[in-house]
């Protein structure tokens, strides 16, 4: 299954090209927002107001590069402390779901996502950098809510 996934994954590469995005706001916010796959709320958040009140928002599409990404972010930056994974769960891959099972769980010795059912949530962190991840954030799971004012009452409740 997990070569199958890889060529899909590429070919949806080729036909389908996402560029890569990552919005940065206020760097003294310490919220992040996933939006998983769903590009139209990425947009609409970063073209918003809300970013003086965030971070950073992006999206999560894979289940192991992506989430390496995301923690080493996260840990290089203490002042990070709340996840909001919000937005479509990505088909396939279910990043939004590997990144719940990690916080959950962490990764074996191998390190592979505990309990996830991704089909490669192998990742390169070592048990530290997961450790360390697992107790500077809360996740709070919104995966499936693609609604701007939903996601933007949840960033409210984070002011002071």
């Amino acid at each position: 299954m997990n070569v199958l996934g890889n060529v899909i994954g590429e070919i949806c590469k080729k036909l389908i090209p996402i560029p890569e995005k990552v919005y940065f706001g206020n760097q003294k916010s310490s919220i992040v927002i996933c939006t998983l796959s769903s590009i139209k709320l990425l947009k609409g958040i970063a073209a918003s107001d809300l970013m003086s009140n965030v971070a950073v928002v992006g999206r999560l599409l894979s289940e192991n590069t992506g989430i390496d990404s995301l923690i080493r972010y996260v840990i290089s930056n203490a002042g990070i402390t709340t996840i909001i994974i919000c937005g479509k769960e990505v088909w396939g891959h279910k990043a939004g779901h590997s990144l719940l099972a990690l916080f959950r769980n962490g990764i074996n010795d191998n390190g592979r996502i505990i309990e996830s059912t991704s089909p490669n949530p192998n990742l390169e962190l070592t048990q530290t950098e997961v450790e360390k991840f697992r107790s500077q954030v809360k996740i709070i799971n919104k995966i499936g809510k693609t609604n701007f004012l939903e996601i933007s009452h949840i960033v409210d409740s984070f002011k002071n």
